[in-house]
């Protein structure tokens, strides 16, 4: 950043002491710093933002791993195996995991808390549950945020759970490092598995309960190969592979983590590292950009005005969307 924008961030006490604990490896200041970067509130997310600034030479160390997969394919007890399997190497783990909202509390549903009762109470592991919030891209909207401050916090493993629950589970693949698709052994031919377009993001796909059938696992470790055979890679420095392990039993999970310690030492290597995360943070950028657009839109006087009566006539049949997105937006250029 240049040095005429960056400039010096100057914290009011308790932010400092916030940062203080953050930095100090303090569970509840890490904590409480998550929800501030979470709040919809105005006051706290400009704290929020002092804070992130604060916090951000202190991240960019950890390996990004984000696991997504459809109900049932086991993402909560791979990533509990993995994450006690990795703590016994000498890393902190840190866990996003993100579950769909309540429609009715807007809260999380699944809990991953009570799904990884042990990792949840090692020392060092942390685990966050966030609701969704309807955020398309199987993430939270402050997935990127809650991931900085625990790199912050020291953690140098980061890992982020997708909510599941259909093919829009892509937003994770621009936060992330490597990004992995957990599948079951009855995942289908080539042909089902090349519709699945979240095939094309994936760095490793996983074949988990691989124990229970390992003949249906290995045909659908080659149904994945051949498909993937088909696919551009995104990366020209790797090759996704296709793994098949059992996260019930820990077989395979040693070679997992191999696999994805090889792709960091290659995308580093080839700097495709160091690319993919200076777009990455531009595209982040940008969504927040949007974000905001549709924010100060919605709430802008003349839109709130007028868009119950437009969106009438919409409904009647008597004005067109297009007709109708352009009177809306109208009401901008007035200012």
């Amino acid at each position: 950043m240049n040095d005429s924008i960056a400039g010096q961030v100057l914290l009011a006490a308790p932010d400092q002491q916030l940062v203080a604990g953050v930095l100090a490896r303090q569970p509840r200041a890490l904590a409480k710093a998550i929800t501030l970067a979470e709040s919809t509130r105005r006051d706290h997310q400009a704290r929020a933002e002092q804070v992130l600034a604060a916090l951000l030479p202190h991240t960019g160390k950890a390996i990004r791993v984000g696991i997504s997969g459809a109900p049932g394919a086991g993402k909560s007890t791979f990533i509990e195996v993995l994450g006690l399997h990795l703590i016994e190497c000498g890393h902190r783990v840190a866990v996003l995991a993100v579950d769909p909202s309540s429609t009715l509390s807007g809260g999380s549903i699944l809990g991953d808390k009570t799904r990884m009762e042990k990792l949840s109470t090692h020392p060092n592991a942390f685990i966050r549950p966030s609701p969704s919030g309807g955020s398309l891209g199987g993430v939270a909207e402050k997935t990127r945020e809650a991931m900085l401050v625990c790199e912050a916090a020291g953690f140098d493993v980061i890992i982020v759970e997708t909510v599941g629950v259909g093919q829009s589970e892509t937003t994770v693949a621009g936060m992330v490092d490597a990004f992995v698709l957990l599948q079951l052994p009855n995942a289908g031919d080539d042909l089902q598995a090349i519709k699945k377009g979240i095939v094309e993001l994936a760095d490793l796909v996983v074949i988990n309960k691989a124990d229970i059938d390992p003949r249906a696992a290995a045909s659908a470790r080659q149904h994945f190969e051949g498909a993937l055979s088909l696919l551009r890679s995104a990366s020209a420095a790797w090759r996704p592979t296709v793994l098949t392990l059992s996260a019930l039993t820990g077989e395979g999970v040693a070679n997992f983590w191999q696999e994805i310690e090889r792709h960091r030492t290659t995308l580093e290597a080839s700097g495709e590292l160091a690319a993919k995360r200076r777009r990455q943070a531009i595209d982040w950028m940008w969504t927040l950009i949007d974000g905001e657009l549709r924010n100060r839109f919605r709430h802008h006087e003349g839109v709130r005005q007028d868009l119950e009566k437009v969106s009438r006539c919409v409904t009647a049949g008597s004005m067109t969307p297009a007709a109708a997105a352009h009177r809306l937006l109208g009401h901008l250029q007035n200012d």
